[in-house]
């Protein structure tokens, strides 16, 4: 498949998994804020890789909650993205956001001490 047509129904895609888990999905073990930062559509279209963020410190249990509504989800994206078959859904825990702020948090932490050491 033509790879900007793959990237067109990866953000198809994402924003409809992100829309589905914002409004619709009543699992508990799911936190209120959750972001689908990518989604990784195969050239066969029968996986896409979902990359979910969690703002909260169960992210085990988010996982859990997520997969377990896995045909849920599924179901409600059939709705609203029309392809001939429906990707099979992988989640995956995106930590990039935790390590952006541990990050900023160190450089914080150095700059601060080197203040403090002149």
């Amino acid at each position: 498949m033509n790879p900007k047509r793959t990237q067109q129904i990866s953000e198809e895609v994402r924003r409809a998994i992100s829309d589905v888990i914002q409004n619709k999905l009543k699992d508990p073990r799911v936190p209120d804020i959750v972001s689908v930062s990518r989604v990784d559509v195969t050239n066969d279209l029968s996986f896409a890789k979902v990359y979910i963020s969690f703002f909260t410190s169960e992210v085990e249990e988010a996982m859990q909650g997520i997969n377990s509504s896995k045909g849920f989800i599924k179901k409600e994206l059939s709705r609203m993205v029309k392809l001939r078959a429906m990707p099979e859904l992988i989640f995956i825990h995106d930590d990039s956001i935790e390590r952006g702020l541990e990050m900023n948090r160190l450089i914080n932490e150095v700059n601060h001490g080197s203040r403090t050491d002149s």
